[in-house]
């Protein structure tokens, strides 16, 4: 999960409205399946990244996942490496920032 807490992230997006939603099954480090919603994409270094929140506890901190494509299909996969987490996370950081203003 990330540092940064959606419950108020200003990215303009309402976080607690029901609609159509993309629902994923993600399991944590403990083995634990949770149901994610996509809830915002953007891009980084002509990178494509997907944040999620917690279908069942939409106030917990969401997760960034970096957004692959092979053969038309797109998949979710976790940044394992700390300099692109760090990156992602601060690009992240900066446009919830300017959506906010």
């Amino acid at each position: 999960m990330t540092d940064h807490n959606h419950q108020d992230c200003g990215c303009g997006h309402d976080h607690n409205h029901e609609h159509d939603e993309d629902i994923f099954l993600v399991t944590d480090t403990e083995g634990v399946e949770h149901e994610m919603v996509m809830v915002y994409t953007f891009e980084a270094d002509n990178q494509a990244y997907a944040v999620l929140l917690d279908r069942n506890a939409p106030d917990s901190d969401g997760v960034i996942f970096r957004i692959e494509e092979e053969n038309d299909d797109a998949y979710l996969v976790s940044i394992e490496d700390d300099e692109e987490w760090n990156r992602v996370v601060a690009i992240y950081n900066e446009l919830a920032a300017s959506e906010a203003e």
